[in-house]
């Protein structure tokens, strides 16, 4: 005769199932959140969050809720009306718990006086219109199709290009900046689109590489440069973007005629940067590791959406820096808030030979020129006039 399970044992088994239960429950929301996660660092975003609330205007001025960017000292451009308004607002006039008063420089277009929140970014320029200059409208025969871009010749002709690569998430209107001071040493400009930026055809995916993928368009634009008689060329890239040219450094065939890279708050390793953003977001670590596992799965392109898996320790110039062999100018930002400024002093500590690092404060993630533009323009321009 057998004997029914006693109390104890009826309990013990009981637990098993519900704790077997719970951690089945745990792994499943644990693999969610990461494919959630993983999806979100790889696709482009189709709007900004609008973080800055707008308080009063006046035909000079513009008085805004105090963010971490509405208090940054400089010029910017402050988008609002989800995107379809834009303006450039300058210094700050006054400031206190509740609010802060800057210069409104100019409404390029929308309706700021019916407008209750925007956000502010670092380009200032529209289109290469806004600098005087001449300036040609081209397009460059990617493997993803035909990407626009813009040429803005040097006053004479030297051979000397110089090809800017914008960050995640903006346009080549970033590189804008940069033309002023590269035109003044010389250099032709070269200001390029690339896949699932918005201006540049969508890959299949529509996902971004990091720079894994991106590469392959701003290798398009050096055959192109070189199509049009460029003899040397300095690669200059913003945050992803300058993740971006360092794929192309290291990876091109033509690396032959890239005499130089310009870094500007640029992602030198993916891995410290992702963890920086998920302890900022206070998401736990290891939902962020298997994230950053899954990113670079081959078998995790059906949850991610990827066609092909992203290589994180390719893109790490942190352990990878003895493979670099030109020159570098490396800007960034101690307080950056978004890329911390760690890899860039790891590369500049490993490559002390080539590497030119200038740290700034305050002026946080890509906006080094908007902060302090004599400073950053004197930079580039000495660096130039060396290589």
């Amino acid at each position: 005769m057998v004997r029914p399970a006693s109390n104890a044992r009826r309990v013990a088994i009981g637990t098993l199932i519900v704790a077997g239960g719970l951690a089945a429950i745990g792994a499943i929301a644990l693999g969610s959140l990461s494919v959630f996660v993983a999806r979100k660092v790889i696709t482009p975003s189709k709007k900004r969050i609008e973080d800055i609330r707008i308080i009063s205007s006046t035909a000079t001025t513009i008085t805004l809720s105090p963010t971490l960017d509405s208090l940054l000292p400089g010029t910017y451009s402050f988008w609002f009306a989800r995107g379809s308004g834009h303006a450039k607002i300058g210094d700050i006039l006054e400031r206190s718990a509740l609010s802060v008063t800057r210069q409104l420089l100019s409404v390029d277009f929308g309706d700021l006086s019916a407008s209750e929140r925007g956000y502010l970014a670092g380009w200032v320029y529209l289109g290469p219109g806004d600098l005087d200059v001449p300036y040609e409208d081209v397009l460059i025969q990617t493997p993803v199709g035909p990407a626009p871009a813009w040429v803005v010749p040097a006053v004479e002709d030297t051979g000397r290009w110089l090809i800017g690569v914008h960050g995640r998430g903006v346009r080549r209107q970033e590189a804008l900046r940069a033309v002023e001071v590269t035109r003044r040493c010389g250099y032709t400009s070269l200001l390029v689109s690339y896949r699932n930026d918005g201006d540049a055809p969508r890959s299949d995916d529509g996902r971004y590489g990091l720079g894994d993928t991106e590469w392959r368009d701003v290798d398009a634009a050096v055959e192109f440069a070189l199509a049009r008689g460029a003899t040397e060329i300095v690669l200059m890239g913003w945050s992803m973007g300058g993740a971006t040219v360092l794929q192309v450094a290291t990876r091109s065939e033509n690396a032959g005629v890239i005499r130089g890279l310009i870094l500007e708050s640029p992602v030198v390793a993916w891995l410290p940067t992702l963890n920086y953003q998920a302890q900022v977001m206070r998401i736990p670590k290891p939902v962020s590791a298997l994230a950053a596992g899954l990113i670079g799965a081959g078998w995790a392109g059906p949850l991610t959406g990827q066609d092909e898996p992203i290589s994180l320790d390719r893109l790490d110039f942190i352990t990878r820096a003895a493979e670099l062999s030109v020159p570098i100018l490396l800007l960034h930002s101690a307080d950056d808030g978004y890329v911390p400024p760690e890899a860039s002093r790891a590369l500049a500590e490993a490559r002390p030979d080539i590497v030119t690092y200038d740290e700034f404060t305050v002026a946080r993630h890509t906006k080094l020129w908007n902060y302090d533009p004599e400073r950053w323009t004197n930079d580039i321009g000495a660096w130039l006039s060396r290589l």
